[in-house]
C-alpha cells in the first residue's frame, strides 16, 4: 500500500485481544508508518481488557469502562478492524488469510496472537446448556443472564479465574458453590496457610467451598441441573462455569503446517518456523514454555515489535514475575519459592484478628519468595531483592514488618517507591514500571493519578497498584501533589460507605457483627460514627429480617426527642401535611399543662414543638400523645421529618391542584421511613411556591396540567436549589416517583449525606437515568420501597411506653447529635 512516497508493507494480525494490539501499539511507537494493518477479532469488540471482565460480572464496572483501544483509535492510526470473523485458513505460499465469512487479506508480515481456549473437563454432561467457561464478554453475558432465571452456581475450580467468576455470581444473586480437585485454593499462587484464610473469607461471604474434590458427571437432560461428585454428593446446579484451566489455541498454525508443540514455536525474536510470521501470547511456546500471564506478554509485545520493525535484534528472556491479586476485595501476593523446600528458613507473621498472614522464604541468605495475605503493601519491595538476590544481612530480623521499619514512615511514605529500580514493575496488569512512570510525569506534566492512568494505564485496571502510583507522583511532584483519596467510613475499618454497602449485600451479612468480622474491623464493637452507619445499611438490605438496633442510633432517635443544651427534651407529634384537628390540639395543650412544659412553638415545617420537657417524663408525653393517635414526627432522626404544604386549591384563589391532600397523601406514605439523613417534603398548590418545594430534599409544585417534581434542595447553611425531575399528570405518579427516589436515596447515598450532595455527587442525570429512562427500575424502586414500609410503619416509641425503659436506653457511645 502507498502512503505518499512510501510504500507500506501489509500486516495482518489474527486476533484482537490484548497481545496482539499490544504488540501492535509498540509497532506504532517504533514505526508509525511502517504498516499497513488489518486486525481480525472473533468477537464482535473493540480491544478490551480482558482481565476487568471479572468486575464487570461482579457489576462494579461496565463494558465501557474496560475498553482499552475503542474505534477511533483504530481509524486514527489507520487500522482496519474486522470483527465478528474468526480467521480459518492461512495460505503461506500466496501470503493470504480467510476468514469464516470469506474475507481475504494479503499480507507481508502476519502476527498470530490467537490466545488459548479453556479447557472443559471430559465428563458426562459437559455439552448441557448452561455448562460454560469464563473467558470473554460473551460467558460474562450468559452468567448475567442464568442468575436472573437461576439460584444455583457451580463454579469447578478454585484458582483466580474461579473465584472472581463466584465471587461475580454470588454479587448478581446467586448461591454458588465452589468445586476444587486439590485440598487448598489456589495452590499455584498461596501456600496452604494463606489459602486456608482465603477459605474461611469466602465461607464467610457466603461462598460454599469444597477442596479435594472430583467432578464425577454433570447431571440433567435440557439444561443441567446438578454436578454430582465421584464420592456420590449431588450438588443443585442451574449454571456450572468450568475454570480449570487453559490451553493455547494452535489449531490455525497447525493447519497452515507451522511448528507447534503445547504452543506455537516461536524463537528468541517470536518468530516461528516461518519467518514471515510471528506469534505471541498465550498462544505460544518458547524455549517448552508456555504463558498465562501478562507480565511476560507485555515483555513479549516488545521484543515483537523490535523485530517487526527492524529497530533493534532484542531477544526474549522469560523473567520471575510476581503475582499480585485481588479476590472478592482480599489483596494477596506471591513471588519465587514462596512454598519453601529443602534448605530453606521461613520468617511467618500472623494477624488473625486482622486476617494478615506474611511468609518470607530465605535460602543461603537472601530472599527467595514471598507470600502475603491481606496486606500487599511491601510486595513491590521483597520483589526487587528476590531480584537482587543480594543477602538480607542484618536486615533479617526486621525484613518481616517491611520496608516501613527501614525508613518508609508515614512521615515519608514515598520513601518505599523512592528505593525502587527503573525497572521495577508497579503495574503488573498492564506491565508498566516505575521508569515509564517517572518518565510520563516529568515529561507529560502530569500531576494527578488520572493523567497517568491515561498516558501510562497504570492503574487503569484492576487498581491494586493505585498506592504506589500516588506515591510516585508524591515523590515526583512534592507538596504539589493531592491525592484523591477514599475516606473510610471511620478509624475502625480500611472501608469506605460504598464498599461496605456493597460487600454486606452480596455476601448476605445480616448483622453487625458478621459485617465487622467480615470486612475486618479495627475494633471489637465499633464507634459512635460506624455503628449508625452500619444499623441503618443492615435496616435498608434486609428489611423483613434485620431487626433495628436501638444501642446504634444517636439519643435523639432513640428517645424520638431532640436534646436541648439545657439537658430537656423537645417532643414533635406528627401532623399528616401540616393538619390538625381540634382533638390533636387540645391533646397537646393537656399534655402542656399536665407536664408543666414551658415552650410550644409552631416549627418551621408546620408541625408544634413541644420544647422543655423532662427526660423522666418523655414515656408519658408519648403514652399520653399516643391516646390521641398522634405518632412521632421524627424529628429527631435520620428520618422522613415533615412535608411541608400550602392551603392549595381549596382554600387559595391561585391554587391549582389540591397540594394540601397530595402532602397528606406523601406523609402517610412515607412516614416511619429511615434515610441516610433527614428528608424534608413539600407541595406547593401553585408555581408562586409558598410551600417552599424548590428547597426541599423532594419537592412539588402543582400546575394547571399536573405535577412538576424537583430532588436534591437543602435550605440549611449551604443553601441548594432542587434539580427539575420530572412533570407527570397524576397524583399516582407523583407518589411513585417519590417512594422510587427515597428508595434509590436509601439505597445507594452514604450515611449522613443528604439528598442535595447525593444528587450532585452522582448527577440529576444518573437519577433520572435510573427513574424516568428505565421506568421499569422505577417501578422496582417504588416496589422496595413499599416492602420496606410493611416493616417500618409503626410507631417506635410503643415498646418504650409498654416497657418504661428510658433510662435504659442511654449510652456515653452515641450521646450526641449529628
Amino acid at each position: 500500500m502507498r502512503d505518499g512516497t512510501h510504500i507500506r508493507e501489509r500486516l495482518v494480525i489474527v486476533g484482537n485481544g490484548m497481545a496482539g494490539i499490544r504488540t501492535l501499539e509498540e509497532i506504532i511507537k517504533r514505526d508509525p508508518h511502517r504498516y499497513a494493518v488489518t486486525v481480525f477479532g472473533t468477537e464482535p469488540h473493540v480491544n478490551y481488557n480482558r482481565i476487568m471482565l471479572s468486575p464487570v460480572l461482579a457489576g462494579e464496572k461496565t463494558f465501557d469502562e474496560i475498553v482499552i483501544n475503542t474505534r477511533d483509535w483504530y481509524e486514527a492510526n489507520g487500522v482496519e478492524l474486522i470483527t465478528s470473523e474468526t480467521v480459518t485458513t492461512i495460505d503461506r505460499a500466496a501470503k493470504t488469510v480467510t476468514g469464516q465469512h470469506g474475507t481475504i487479506r494479503s499480507y507481508d508480515k502476519l502476527l498470530l496472537a490467537t490466545g488459548s481456549l479453556p479447557f472443559m473437563l471430559p465428563v458426562p454432561g459437559k455439552d448441557l446448556p448452561g455448562v460454560i467457561a469464563f473467558r470473554d464478554l460473551a460467558d460474562v453475558e450468559t452468567m448475567v443472564a442464568a442468575s436472573k432465571t437461576y439460584k444455583h452456581a457451580v463454579v469447578i475450580g478454585g484458582g483466580l479465574l474461579g473465584l472472581e467468576a463466584a465471587n461475580g455470581l454470588k454479587l448478581n444473586g446467586m448461591e454458588v458453590t465452589v468445586i476444587h480437585l486439590p485440598e487448598t485454593l489456589m495452590e499455584r499462587q498461596l501456600d496452604p496457610s494463606a489459602a486456608h484464610l482465603l477459605e474461611q473469607d469466602l465461607i464467610r461471604r457466603g461462598l460454599t467451598v469444597i477442596t479435594g474434590a472430583n467432578t464425577a458427571e454433570l447431571v440433567g437432560t435440557e439444561r443441567v441441573t446438578a454436578l454430582r461428585l465421584t464420592d456420590g454428593r449431588e450438588i443443585p446446579a442451574d449454571l456450572v462455569v468450568m475454570a480449570v484451566g487453559i490451553r493455547p489455541n494452535t489449531g490455525l498454525a497447525k493447519e497452515a503446517g507451522l511448528d507447534c508443540g503445547r504452543g506455537i514455536k516461536v524463537n528468541d525474536g517470536l518468530i516461528t518456523s516461518d519467518p514471515d510470521i510471528a506469534a505471541i501470547g498465550e498462544c505460544v511456546e518458547h524455549d517448552g514454555q508456555v504463558f498465562g500471564l501478562v507480565a511476560p506478554i507485555w515483555d513479549m509485545a516488545k521484543v515483537c515489535a523490535d523485530h517487526l520493525t527492524g529497530t533493534t535484534t532484542s531477544a526474549y528472556r522469560p523473567v520471575a514475575t510476581a503475582t499480585k491479586l485481588k479476590v472478592t476485595g482480599i489483596d494477596m501476593f506471591s513471588a519465587g519459592a514462596f512454598s519453601g523446600g529443602e534448605g530453606c528458613e521461613d520468617i511467618v507473621y500472623r494477624d488473625g484478628a486482622r486476617g494478615i498472614y506474611k511468609r518470607l522464604v530465605v535460602k543461603d541468605g537472601c530472599l527467595a519468595g514471598a507470600v502475603l495475605y491481606g496486606d500487599t503493601r511491601d510486595g513491590g519491595w521483597y520483589f526487587q531483592m528476590m531480584k537482587e538476590a543480594a543477602p538480607l544481612g542484618e536486615l533479617r530480623d526486621t525484613v518481616i514488618f517491611g520496608q516501613g521499619l527501614q525508613g518508609a514512615s508515614s512521615a515519608n511514605p514515598s520513601a518505599a517507591v523512592a528505593a525502587l529500580s527503573d525497572d521495577a514493575e508497579i503495574c503488573g496488569c498492564n506491565g508498566v514500571c516505575k521508569g515509564t512512570i517517572m518518565g510520563a510525569i516529568a515529561e507529560k506534566g502530569l500531576t494527578t493519578l488520572d493523567g497517568v492512568k491515561a498516558h501510562t494505564k497504570a492503574s487503569a485496571s484492576c487498581g491494586s497498584c493505585t498506592g504506589q502510583v500516588e506515591q510516585l507522583l508524591a515523590l515526583a511532584l512534592g507538596d504539589e501533589f493531592q491525592a484523591d483519596t477514599i475516606k473510610p467510613m471511620c478509624k475502625c475499618t480500611t472501608h469506605d460507605h460504598d464498599t461496605v454497602r456493597r460487600r454486606l449485600v452480596a455476601e448476605g451479612l445480616k448483622s453487625i457483627p458478621a459485617v465487622m468480622q467480615a470486612l475486618g474491623w479495627k475494633t471489637p464493637d465499633g464507634c459512635a460514627s460506624c455503628r449508625p452507619a452500619l444499623n441503618f445499611y443492615l435496616m435498608c438490605a434486609w428489611p423483613d429480617t434485620y431487626k433495628d438496633d436501638a444501642q446504634s442510633r444517636f439519643v435523639n432517635e432513640r428517645n424520638h426527642a431532640n436534646i436541648q443544651k439545657d439537658g430537656t427534651y423537645s417532643v414533635v407529634p406528627r401532623m399528616w401535611g401540616g393538619v390538625t384537628t381540634a382533638n390533636e390540639l387540645r391533646a397537646i395543650a393537656d399534655v402542656v399543662d399536665k407536664f408543666a412544659i414551658p415552650s410550644v412553638k409552631v416549627t418551621g415545617g408546620q408541625r408544634i414543638d413541644l420544647l422543655g420537657v423532662k427526660k423522666e417524663d418523655l414515656p408519658a408525653v408519648w403514652a399520653d400523645l399516643n391516646a390521641a393517635g398522634m405518632v412521632s414526627g421524627h424529628a429527631y432522626g435520620k428520618a422522613l421529618r415533615t412535608v411541608k404544604t400550602c392551603v392549595g386549591s381549596d382554600w387559595c384563589r391561585f391554587g391549582t391542584q389540591d397540594s394540601t391532600g397530595m402532602g397528606v397523601k406523601l406523609e402517610r406514605l412515607t412516614w416511619g421511613s429511615y434515610h441516610p439523613h433527614k428528608v424534608k417534603l413539600a407541595v406547593s398548590g401553585c408555581p408562586r411556591n409558598c410551600a417552599e418545594s424548590t428547597i426541599k430534599d423532594f419537592g412539588v409544585i402543582a400546575v394547571d396540567s399536573g405535577w412538576e417534581l424537583y430532588v436534591g434542595g437543602n435550605g440549611g447553611i449551604h443553601l441548594r436549589g432542587t434539580d427539575h425531575l420530572a412533570k407527570v399528570e397524576t397524583e399516582a405518579e407523583v407518589l411513585e416517583y417519590c417512594g422510587a427516589f427515597l428508595q434509590l436515596y436509601r439505597e445507594e447515598a452514604r450515611y449522613l449525606e443528604r439528598t442535595a450532595p447525593w444528587v450532585e455527587r452522582v448527577g440529576i442525570a444518573y437519577v433520572k437515568d435510573k427513574m424516568i429512562v428505565d421506568a421499569d427500575n422505577r417501578a422496582a424502586l417504588y416496589d422496595r420501597f413499599l416492602e420496606s414500609q410493611k416493616f417500618s410503619q409503626n410507631d417506635p416509641w410503643a415498646e418504650h411506653i409498654a416497657e418504661r425503659k428510658i433510662a435504659d436506653s442511654y449510652r456515653p457511645m452515641a450521646d450526641v447529635e449529628i
